[in-house]
Formats: structure tokens, C-alpha cells, sequence
């Protein structure tokens, strides 16, 4: 069953409750990046152009103590929608009261209202301790939330894989729910690489750990027709197989699981043949060397120039791909080419045709950094989330979603 989307719902006069991801990088109160904030704009937008009152709302870190809740202050992002989407956006700093139950009840067809950090309610000052009432889901908060609108639209994919008050609490006291636009992205894109993906089915893994994706990788031997593996992790695997990896990363407590991988993959994992190799984790020129062909202090900092061709090949004819994790140490300028290669790759596929996604996390910041975030054909907002959902688990903020 398809689920409803915001377009599906008659907003016309009712009080939509909204809950985006605005969990924007900000440093001494400034935003340091709003894509976050420019992706729930459709959305948002939607709900303001057919009538509807907006109630917005997000969480913003972590809130453990009562410092956090000034640090997280979310005011800042307030100001930003209001400059991103040209209208006037009537911001209450409280998540619950008086004030906020007003501010709501009064919003007129076409009007935005914003309230706290929803985080905010995991720490209580009176009693001076954290208690969690967002993240864990009271009963009573996602109630009280639910109050102040009529229906709700869960924009958030970067929370879905948690149930909080703020998307399974409201979720359960409303008489309608419906995913935003990004949401819908997000579950046409994930949802479709792991129930109905076009083959041949190409997925690539980097990052540091092999721990990190055990379960992607496990669910990935089943589904995928091919399993791509750079970044740290490869020397894992590598290990596993007896070759030298020199002063390389390596999970030694994970040698058997990478070989019980290998072997359940029959085939199916493609390890890299060459490293762009250094003495120290430092930004200076490496030298590519073959996997066979490791010094002892040689610690490997990316995949080689030979690899990126193998992977090439691999991704020839790929109809869907999906990328999670670095190919190597990308912020180091020595040590992004197999990074930068992976994208062009990516790129050069999707104008052919396939479906190519980047499933959040450090592989979503590279592409948006190296510049081809507009060249591949979805990126995930969320990493932990996007890691689940091609796990094949259910993601509690799009199960609260109605079905159509």
C-alpha cells in the first residue's frame, strides 16, 4: 500500500502539525549549513498555498542538561525559514503553554508558526534531570502536541527510525497523517531500492567501519547484485583474507565476521586491488600501491586509481546504485580522489538512466562539498535512517504514516 502524502490531505483551514528536520550545523548561534531547512520548504509551502495553518516544528541536538537547552536554542533557524520562504513565521519559545496553545489557536489560512527545540522536553528544569519525554515517547507529550493542530505531516526522515513524541506521539492522536514531500522522497527512493530496485542492483559501502554496516551488508548480500567496498572497512576484509595491510585501520575483533561475509556474499563483495598509501595520517602526496604489495608502515588512506577502474566496470549497466560512506579520508584534498571518482561515476549513470542514491551521512556531506549533489538522483537526509531503512527494518516515523 502507497502511503498519503500532504497533497492527499484538504488543509484548507485546519492547523497542520509539521515536523520537519531542522537539525541544522550551527556554530556560536550561527548556521553554518541550511539545506536541512531549504529541503522541508515544499512542504511547508504546500500547507501555506492551499490554506492551511503551519505549525512547525524540530528538534536540535541532544538536550541532557540544562545548558543544552540555551546551546540548542532554535531561534536562529526561526529567522532562517522566515528569510528562505519570504513570509513572516511567528516564532514561541516554549514547547508547551499558554503562549504556544494561543499562538495556535489564533493562526490565520496561509500563516507559520514555529515553537522549540521538541529536544527541550528531555530535560526538566524544575526537577533538574533528564527525563526524555521526546525521545522516549511520552504518551502524554505526543497528546498534548497533537492538541494544537487537526492533522499531521511527518517531514522528517532523519528521525524516522526513532519513535519520539514528535512524529509516532502525534501520529497516534490525530485524526490523519500524511508524509511531507521529502518524506515521500525518501520512502519512493530507500523504500524502492530495498522493495522493487531495477537490476542489475549495485550498491557501494565505504566508511571506517565494518561493525557500522553489518546489518546493511548482511541485507545487502540478499538483495543487491554486487557489493562495492572502500574506505577503511576494505582493510578489514582485506585482512580477513591474509593480506598485509601494513599500519592500516583494521577492526581486529571483526576478522571472522568479514570472512563469514565474504563467504555468505559467494562472489557478490568486490574489494579494492590498490591504495593510495602514506607513513602518517597526513595531507601530503601518497603513492598508489597494489593490495599485494604493502610496506609495514604503510597506512592506507583511500582507494586506488586501478580500483576506481574495477568499480567502473562493476557499475556498467547498473539500473539502481546505492552509496553510503567514503571511499577514503575525503577531506584530505591527497585523499578524496576515489571519493570525487565514485561521484562521477554516480553522475555519469544517472544520465543514463539508473537510479542513483546517496544514503545520508559523511557519503551525502562529500557529494554536497564535491559538488554534485544535483548530478545523482536522490540524497538521503539521513544517515542512521537511511542505514535502517536498506536494512529492510521498519522505520517507526514512516509506519506512522496513514496508508493511502
Amino acid at each position: 500500500m502507497a502511503k498519503k502524502i500532504v497533497s492527499d490531505l484538504n488543509v484548507s483551514g485546519k492547523k497542520v502539525l509539521i515536523r520537519v528536520d531542522f537539525n541544522v550545523p550551527m556554530k556560536n548561534g550561527v548556521i553554518t549549513d541550511d539545506t536541512r531547512i531549504r529541503a522541508a520548504l515544499p512542504t511547508i509551502e504546500y500547507v501555506i498555498n492551499h490554506g492551511g495553518k503551519a505549525i512547525v516544528f524540530s528538534h536540535l541536538g541532544r538536550v541532557k542538561e540544562a545548558a543544552d537547552i540555551t546551546k540548542n536554542d532554535i531561534t536562529p533557524v526561526a529567522k532562517r525559514l522566515e528569510e528562505l520562504i519570504k513570509k513572516p513565521v511567528k516564532f514561541v519559545n516554549a514547547t508547551r503553554g499558554a503562549e504556544l496553545e494561543e499562538a495556535a489557536k489564533n493562526l490565520g489560512e496561509g500563516e507559520i508558526l514555529m515553537f522549540a527545540n521538541t529536544r527541550n522536553e528531555d530535560f526538566d528544569v524544575a526537577l533538574n534531570k533528564e527525563v526524555k519525554r521526546e525521545s522516549k515517547n511520552d504518551a502524554e507529550l505526543g497528546k498534548y502536541w497533537a492538541s494544537l493542530g487537526d492533522v499531521f505531516v511527518n517531514d522528517a526522515f532523519g528521525t524516522a527510525h526513532r519513535a519520539a513524541a514528535s512524529n509516532v506521539g502525534i501520529a497516534a492522536n490525530v485524526s490523519e497523517t500524511a508524509a511531507g514531500f521529502l518524506l515521500e522522497k525518501e520512502i519512493k527512493f530507500i523504500g524502492g531500492a530495498v522493495d522493487e530496485p531495477k537490476r542489475p542492483y549495485v550498491a557501494i559501502l565505504g566508511g571506517s567501519k565494518v561493525s557500522d554496516k553489518i546489518g546493511v551488508i548482511e541485507a545487502l548480500i540478499e538483495k543487491a547484485d554486487k557489493i562495492l567496498v572502500g574506505g577503511a572497512m576494505m582493510f578489514t576484509f582485506l585482512k580477513a583474507l591474509g593480506k598485509n595491510i601494513g599500519a592500516s585501520r583494521c577492526e581486529e575483533d571483526k576478522l571472522d565476521l568479514a570472512k563469514d561475509l565474504l563467504a555468505k556474499a559467494n562472489g557478490k563483495i568486490v574489494l579494492p586491488v590498490d591504495a593510495v598509501v602514506n607513513k602518517a595520517f597526513e595531507d601530503t602526496l601518497g603513492t598508489a600501491k597494489s593490495v599485494d604489495a604493502f610496506d609495514q608502515d604503510d597506512m592506507g588512506l583511500d582507494i586506488g586509481p586501478k580500483t576506481l577502474e574495477l568499480f567502473a566496470s562493476e557499475l556498467a549497466g547498473a539500473k539502481t546504485v546505492v552509496w553510503n560512506g567514503p571511499m577514503g579520508v575525503f577531506e584530505m584534498k591527497n585523499y578524496a580522489a576515489g571519493t570525487v571518482g565514485v561521484c562521477e561515476l554516480l553522475a555519469k549513470l544517472t544520465t543514463e538512466g539508473a537510479a542513483t542514491i546517496i544514503g545520508g551521512g559523511d557519503s551525502a556531506a562529500a557529494a554536497e562539498q564535491l559538488g554534485y549533489a544535483s548530478k545523482v538522483s536522490h540524497i538521503s537526509t539521513g544517515g542512521g535512517a537511511s542505514l535502517e531503512y536498506l536494512e529492510g527494518k521498519t522505520l517507526p516515523g514512516i509506519a506512522c504514516v496513514d496508508e493511502k
